[in-house]
């Protein structure tokens, strides 16, 4: 071989290995970071814009500290604001430092209020989000939604009787209306309404195209509905979640179960593609399929908040398992479409239907096989004059006080049974 053609080879053997060697990989940026305080737990969110983010946690004692050491990732400015975010009433987090620990590792460090038991998860882009890197904060002894439920029936039995059951706690600008505080107990014994605010945290639902954001108002609705309720005569209301948080689907059935709820309520505003659509729907689960190809969209949109909101996957167990397969029964549907009829006759006086009868299809957060469940779309947020009802406080007392009368209206018709009192 001439040397000539041997450079030549030389150059190509050359070109091919640089081709074939691996790449130094960028650093990732971080898109935004967040936090989500409640009760329950607390979340931490790192977005980024690249997969496959490298991390460490290490959990310290003396002082309480949770450890994160994140590999290949740049410290900017975004990551800096993490040392600012934490609120003086987060349950579990006293402050939080970021640093470069090493040339190639940044370090984050939460210093703690009390024990906690970490969940430090990935999740891939999706929707409006890039890549996530979850860090939630549990407490080392799981909260027991019943315990609190009643735990709060008994702070509020503490409290003088002109306190507890004034109008002011429904609305402070409502003047009191004695019809309602006179009106007869439609139920024999205490009943338990869970009420779930559908979406929160890292799940906005839809939003608006002013800005709004489905999570709040239906949160809004929610705590107007449950002030509402507790004011009725033997009718207590438990909310899956009480403030800007997420909660899994399973969860949320999960909690109302926990409570022995006699009937669960989720509360969504809904969204299309077109801003013409119009009026408020209620939803029961179905046995055997949609009853129309635009309650099966819809079922598919509510359920993928767990992809949204950030389930992490790994640690579901056999017992959440087995709440997210269709539990149903036949007993459970056909309450729920009772209720679901109740509500609907009741909404329609204070809004515009958008299909005249209960829809039906397959809404995981409706599986609870002994509690009739209904789903109420209380308005199309994609439609600016019904975005513009939403965030008005008038209607949303509106259309909380019609849901309590669809519920009484249920309960007229279809008494409680008896069960082993609570109290």
């Amino acid at each position: 071989m001439d040397s000539r053609r041997r450079q030549t080879l030389i150059g190509y053997g050359s070109t091919l290995l640089i081709a074939l060697a691996p790449r130094q990989s960028c650093a990732a940026s971080v898109i935004a970071v967040r936090i989500w305080p409640a009760q329950s737990y607390t979340r931490v969110t790192i977005e980024h814009d690249t997969e496959g983010l490298n991390y460490t946690t290490q959990l310290l004692k003396d002082p309480l500290r949770f450890v994160v050491d994140l590999e290949g990732i740049s410290l900017t400015p975004v990551l800096r604001e993490l040392s600012a975010r934490p609120s003086a009433d987060d349950p579990y987090i006293r402050a939080i430092r970021v640093g470069q620990y090493q040339p190639k590792i940044i370090r984050v460090v939460f210093e703690l209020k009390q024990e906690i038991a970490p969940q430090t998860f990935s999740l891939p882009a999706v929707a409006q989000y890039q890549s996530r890197l979850v860090m939630d904060l549990y407490p080392t002894v799981d909260e027991d939604p019943l315990l609190n439920f009643l735990a709060g029936l008994e702070r509020e039995r503490a409290l003088p009787p002109s306190v507890a059951r004034s109008p002011e706690m429904s609305d402070p600008q409502r003047p009191p209306d004695t019809a309602k505080a006179d009106r007869k107990p439609v139920v024999s014994r205490l009943v338990t309404i869970a009420l779930d605010p559908g979406h929160g945290g890292e799940d906005p639902g839809a939003v608006g195209k002013r800005g709004t954001f489905e999570k709040d108002v239906v949160l809004a609705i929610a705590q107007r509905l449950k002030r509402l309720l507790d004011q009725e005569p033997n009718m207590r209301a438990y909310l899956t979640r009480d403030g800007d948080y997420f909660v899994p689907l399973h969860m949320r059935v999960q909690r109302a179960r926990r409570v022995q709820a006699d009937l669960f309520v989720s509360i969504h505003a809904d969204a299309w593609i077109s801003p013409n659509a119009r009026g408020s729907s209620v939803y029961a689960l179905s046995e055997k399929g949609a009853s129309s190809s635009a309650a099966r969209w819809m079922a598919n949109k509510e359920n993928s908040a767990d992809l949204i909101g950030g389930l992490n996957i790994r640690h579901k167990d056999r017992a959440v398992a087995e709440v997210l397969l269709d539990m149903s029964t036949t007993a459970q549907i056909k309450d729920s479409l009772k209720l679901g009829q109740a509500v609907l006759q009741e909404i329609g006086g204070i809004n515009g239907l958008h299909k005249p009868r209960v829809e039906q299809a397959g809404f995981a957060v409706l599986k609870a096989p002994d509690i009739p469940s209904i789903l109420v779309e209380t308005a199309f947020i994609s439609n600016p004059e019904e975005e513009a009802r939403l965030r008005d406080e008038q209607y949303q007392q509106q259309m909380a006080e019609a849901l309590v009368a669809g519920i009484r209206r249920y309960f007229r018709a279809n008494p409680p049974l008896s069960k082993s009192r609570m109290m």
